[in-house]
């Protein structure tokens, strides 16, 4: 009887730190502010520094480094497991076709090299793609601002075939887009306002031809597309073609503002993911509110809350997962 307690008692413990480590995945429990103060006091403004010197050289890669981060939490969660590189067991995330076009990976392996000098073994690469995604577009834009909570560690596992049932595509309705948002625990309001990091960034002629030359399969474009807009577009981007590439946010691609949604509004939305936000009642009032002031009502505190509740998605803590020596490679 004694040892009949004792395993009852035992398979309850173990269903509580099971519990208690689903709650942490979901909720981001364990990450906080200054995480790293003591054990390694300088990182964040080594990662800083790293970070401007790199956008000084190239500014396109503040919307890298954001996208970065975004492809990384939608698959597995904030883990960096987009950054391991493939094994010959198969293909890693980063191989997957949606994410060829990925860049910044040399920033984060510049930033973990100069950490690792000052403090070996203790900052993840899961927290400094999170700190690299912020610093990066604060000192792009100048405005969009968030706290970075810290404390994740880094991911085991990295697989090209979990992409596609896990990142949103370009080409998404407002029903998928929000179905795909749900799943990560995130709201219409965060998947209408994160929309809004399309106030930097870029998309090439492949991604919109479809939209320009073959909407439903008729050699038709897309109704929803201002026809003066698409034929600007139809000048640059021929049938088939790769280049060039065109700013999400036209005119507008290197500041925080409310240009990205008054173009959605004036249906110039560059992506079929963007003009979604057209097609539900909730998403379409907050690109409305949005687009009536200069630098957007309210966006640059939204934005804010909703990265950090993303960075908060399926983080690994405590014990779990580990703290990489080299980012592209499991220890």
């Amino acid at each position: 009887m004694a040892v009949q307690k004792r395993v009852v008692s035992i398979f309850l413990i173990q269903l509580v730190l099971l519990a208690v480590s689903g709650f942490n995945r979901v909720n981001g429990a364990g990450l906080r502010t200054g995480y790293y103060d003591e054990s390694c006091p300088d990182a964040e403004t080594i990662a800083l520094k790293t970070i401007r010197k790199a956008i000084s050289k190239d500014v396109t890669l503040a919307a890298a480094l954001l996208r970065l981060h975004f492809h990384d939490c939608f698959v597995r969660g904030c883990e960096a497991s987009v950054l391991l590189n493939a094994t010959k067991e198969g293909g890693a995330e980063k191989d997957g076709f949606l994410n060829l076009s990925l860049r910044g990976f040399d920033v984060i392996d510049d930033v973990k090299s100069a950490i690792e000098k000052s403090c070996p073994g203790v900052v993840s690469c899961a927290d400094i793609l999170a700190l690299a995604a912020r610093d990066a577009v604060q000192f792009q834009t100048g405005g969009l601002f968030w706290k970075v909570e810290t404390g994740r560690r880094d991911g085991r596992i990295s697989l090209s075939k979990e992409i596609d049932a896990n990142l949103p595509f370009s080409n998404f309705n407002i029903t998928q887009l929000k179905q795909n948002f749900a799943s990560k625990g995130l709201t219409k309001k965060d998947l209408v306002v994160l929309s809004g990091a399309h106030t930097i960034g870029s998309a090439s002629c492949f991604t919109i031809n479809t939209r320009l030359y073959n909407f439903t399969g008729r050699s038709d474009t897309d109704p929803a597309l201002d026809p003066t807009f698409a034929s600007e577009l139809k000048k640059k981007c021929k049938p088939g073609g790769i280049l060039p590439v065109f700013e999400l946010d036209q005119g507008s691609s290197t500041i925080s503002d409310a240009q990205f949604y008054k173009a959605v509004r004036q249906n110039r939305g560059l992506l079929i993911s963007d003009a979604a936000l057209l097609d539900d009642h909730a998403t379409r009032a907050y690109v409305k509110r949005q687009s009536k002031s200069a630098a957007g009502a309210t966006f640059g505190r939204d934005f804010g809350k909703s990265m950090e509740k993303m960075g908060r998605i399926g983080v690994l803590t405590g014990s779990e997962g580990e703290i990489r020596q080299r980012c592209a490679f499991v220890n």
